[in-house]
């Protein structure tokens, strides 16, 4: 089966060139998802028995012989369904089938030909691009027969396949392979500022997303709940590459959770383990809640450098400067707070500047001279407690990683340092090195 080179998990990828991208298209509750995950031997791709799971089309990176392509899962198409999110479904297919290099067109073989099928046919037929049509849910041999009745559609010859089981998975990527083009786009590489777009429902991650790109690269719908999957955008700006994930609603009492939102939530959680930096959305009409400290907390386990984002600033008067103190009273990392508007573009320019600089301080290193002097100063400046006439003495310290920073200091007697001068000491060190937002972990060593 194909091995993913997962832009999402991959810790060891190097930048490399495409093949090729490849769309999975079809009527809702087909198998497209079902397909996606077993040509990438993964479960990357949220997928339920209720149809329209999948709206906003996901991209993943496959490998088949050696050969890399980009497949995009989307959601299905039902011309005949006239709300707006069905519409907006629809045009993420249409949209992923224009960068489309080659399209796989999965159908229904139990069903036979829809109406559906018909209408998503003709769209294909009026993009002109290289078409492999796929009657899925051929479980057994026998079976077969029923892919015939696809010859009608005018796209070819049907491939038999089950994409729960596995049957004529590989003849498919054989055929795909045939069908791309060589070389295009570049893959980022490990240098890739990895960035979750982190918050409550319908606080407006969807829309900030869309804003930075400057188009609507996913559905944006005032019903909460809307995405469902962590979707990975490459953005290249001058010499830097962001990948961008936004991701579904963060809800409190998340064990409560079943189904396709218990799903969507572990993408979720998965984006930020996977990522450098943690934007933490907060509504700026309700101010800082609860729930988004239970999102900043989220991003702090996942040891992302954070930054708190207030969004929807057109509509409302509260401004960074009034969250700022109890950003920095609530939040242990000391996270900058930054305030943009999507819907006007206030401020989104400057939050790319200010993902940059995070992720340079978290990436970055402290010389082992200039931490030493600051560890003597800090001696001089406070003290814990003696204990039995012994006092602390902090010898020497070093950074002993990056990504995020750690520090080694090693001490006459680690037992001497309280909970709160260990605290002091981080902050202190925040301060000094300009480490506000980015995770610190110090280990004092005895000597």
């Amino acid at each position: 089966m194909a091995r993913k080179i997962d832009i999402e998990q991959s810790e060891e990828r190097e930048g490399g060139r495409l093949a090729g991208r490849v769309a999975i298209v079809g009527f809702p509750n087909v198998g497209k998802s079902t397909l996606v995950n077993r040509l990438t031997s993964s479960r990357a791709a949220v997928v339920h028995e209720t149809s329209g799971v999948t709206r906003d089309r996901k991209e993943l990176l496959c490998d088949w012989n050696g050969v890399s392509f980009l497949l995009i899962d989307t959601g299905g198409v039902d011309l005949g369904d006239p709300s707006p999110l069905t519409r907006a479904i629809a045009d993420q297919a249409r949209a992923a089938i224009a960068e489309a290099d080659v399209v796989v067109f999965l159908v229904d073989s139990r069903l036979g030909v829809t109406a559906g099928d018909e209408e998503v046919g003709e769209i294909l037929r009026s993009a002109r691009k290289p078409v492999l049509l796929a009657a899925n849910k051929i479980d057994d041999p026998s079976q077969e027969l029923g892919a015939l009745d696809f010859h009608r559609l005018g796209l070819g010859e049907p491939l038999s396949i089950s994409a729960l089981h596995g049957l004529g998975s590989g003849d498919l990527l054989d055929r795909i392979v045939e069908l791309l083009p060589g070389e295009t786009a570049p893959i980022a590489g490990e240098e890739a500022i990895k960035v979750a777009i982190l918050g409550r429902p319908n606080v407006g991650k969807s829309s900030l997303l869309n804003a930075i790109l400057g188009h609507e690269r996913v559905i944006v719908s005032d019903r909460p709940g809307t995405t469902r999957d962590a979707i990975d955008t490459q953005l290249t700006r001058g010499e830097t590459t962001f990948l961008l994930i936004d991701t579904a609603g963060l809800r409190r009492k998340r064990k409560h959770r079943q189904g396709i939102e218990y799903y969507s939530e572990l993408r979720a959680l998965e984006a930020a383990e996977r990522a450098d930096v943690a934007l933490v959305l907060v509504d700026s009409e309700e101010g800082l809640v609860d729930q988004d400290l239970t999102v900043a907390d989220v991003a702090r386990k996942a040891q992302c450098a954070t930054l708190v984002v207030l969004a929807k600033w057109d509509i409302t008067s509260i401004s960074a400067d009034d969250l700022r103190p109890e950003i920095q009273r609530r939040l242990r990392q000391r996270p900058q707070v930054r305030a943009v508007s999507a819907k006007t573009g206030r401020g989104v320019n400057r939050l790319l500047d200010d993902i940059e600089a995070l992720f340079s301080r978290f990436a970055g290193r402290v010389t082992t001279g200039e931490l030493n002097r600051f560890l003597g100063e800090l001696m001089e400046a406070r003290q814990p407690p003696a204990r039995d006439r012994h006092r602390l003495k902090m010898l020497y310290g070093a950074q002993v990683r990056v990504r995020p920073p750690r520090f080694r200091i090693h001490v006459n007697d680690p037992t001497l340092i309280t909970r709160d001068y260990g605290y002091w000491v981080e902050n202190q060190l925040r301060e000094r090195f300009a480490l506000e937002g980015v995770p610190v972990t110090i280990d004092f060593i005895r000597r």
